[in-house]
């Protein structure tokens, strides 16, 4: 079950992932507001926010570089903006601060809504910002270290969506730190998410030597096929890529196997995949070993025809603990989820509230300073699924009884965090009832 919260944004969004952070600020002169051209407001926009991933080669199904291409879709753009679609956002302000922030201001959004409604204009082209250069085909720079299969993998047209472990040599006779990973997918069609769990029983070759489907690694369903001591990292496309925090770094020592595990999406066809993992290393060792913790109820059963079925769930701090980022999860009935946290001498502490979930838009927030919980606190995580015939994501016409899965049409009530602490090992917790 730890494989299948990480799902990916689908290119089939006509919507694109139009990206927008802090947003260049365009205030009003004494003369009356700044015409909304491109080379006036527009590109600095786009330029800030966008092109990281409207660029060819990028997770963005069209690029936004210059102006002839943002003019194509400069409609798109004001009516994304406009319904809140874009840009994809979803923690509520003031519950919980996090780093990079994507919001609009409504000037902002009035900004592009003009631009498009006056076809868009382009302004003066000699006046117009230069787009970013990008010099690394990888978000980081280069990595220090790059791994792949040995071979290309063939996933077939249909049936159920396919878990497939690469089992990776940890060649160095030394304990490692990783501050990063990140992916650059063979067939973007197909690649849904990867995580690196960590081996250290030697499980994963056993699996690996022993499968005989006639491709390199072996497939799971429900978890890598053994008890991992950690987690590296996983990506999406779509994910913000970043180091860990200063002073902290997962842990890989010697004797240890990374697995890489991809979650391949079938298209509808046979297609054909290589990925490539890259992985960063900071050269001094830590302060503090980041590890992964996870909170989960498998057993949720979401009753048929309901729209508002509520679901809160509980869990103790064991040791003082740092949280760094969190991560939500949950996938096509849920709608909402909020977590808070209460210490033992009655201090609430707000994490993150998700009031309008979309599982096309699945993100780690990161905290813009490090959350303090002591020993004893109590974090309460409270979800909303809608299970009615209203819900247009709703898989399933009627209706029907849908439980905790790793399908996409199956349900999950999950949270991650990053954290530190003194526990050596993840932090894994499992919730039950309604």
């Amino acid at each position: 079950m730890l494989a299948a919260f990480m799902k990916t944004i689908f290119a089939l969004s006509a919507l694109g992932l139009l990206s927008a952070g802090a947003l260049i600020t365009v205030g009003a002169s004494k003369a009356g507001p700044v015409k909304a051209t491109y080379a006036e407001s527009v590109a600095g926009i786009l330029n800030k926010n966008c092109v990281s991933c409207h660029r060819p080669g990028e997770v963005a199904p069209f690029s936004l570089i210059g102006y002839d291409n943002a003019k194509k879709y400069a409609a798109m753009i004001a009516s994304v903006t406009k319904q809140g679609v874009m840009p994809p956002w979803k923690a509520v302000e003031g519950h919980g601060e996090f780093k990079d922030a994507k919001r609009l201001t409504a000037e902002e959004i009035e900004i592009l809504g003009t631009w498009a409604k006056d076809e868009a204009p382009r302004g003066d082209a000699k006046s117009e910002p230069k787009a970013p250069e990008f010099t690394s085909a990888w978000a980081l720079g280069k990595p220090d270290l790059v791994l792949s299969s040995k071979t290309e993998i063939t996933v077939g047209p249909e049936g159920p969506d396919e878990y497939r472990n690469f089992v990776l040599e940890n060649q160095s006779s030394e304990t490692r730190y990783v501050t990063a990973i990140d992916c650059k997918p063979g067939n973007r069609k197909v690649v849904h998410h990867l995580v690196v769990f960590v081996d250290g029983s030697g499980v994963a070759k056993k699996r690996d030597a022993a499968d005989k489907d006639g491709q390199e690694g072996y497939t799971t369903f429900g978890g890598p096929g053994f008890n991992p001591v950690g987690i590296l990292g996983a990506w999406a496309p779509g994910y913000n890529v970043r180091h860990t925090p200063d002073g902290t770094a997962f842990e890989l020592k010697s004797g240890q196997t990374m697995v890489m595990q991809i979650h391949y999406h079938r298209s509808g066809k046979t297609e054909k995949d290589r990925s490539e993992l890259g992985v960063y290393f900071t050269k001094t060792k830590p302060a503090k070993i980041a590890r992964f913790g996870i909170f989960v109820d498998p057993t949720l059963q979401i009753t048929p025809g309901e729209k508002s079925f509520r679901v809160t769930r509980s869990f103790k701090i064991p040791a003082e603990m740092t949280m760094y980022a969190v991560m939500p999860h949950m996938h096509l009935l849920g709608r909402v989820m909020k977590v808070d946290a209460k210490t033992p001498d009655g201090k609430a502490i707000p994490l993150i509230y998700i009031k309008d979930w979309d599982f096309n838009w699945q993100m780690q927030y990161e905290f813009k300073k490090p959350v303090v919980l002591p020993a004893g606190t109590v974090v309460t995580v409270e979800a909303v699924f809608d299970n009615s015939a209203a819900n247009p994501r709703n898989p399933n016409s009627p209706p029907k009884l849908v439980t905790f899965g790793e399908e996409t049409t199956d349900e999950m009530f999950v949270l991650l965090f990053t954290q530190t602490s003194a526990l050596d090992q993840p932090f894994f917790e499992i919730g039950s009832g309604r």
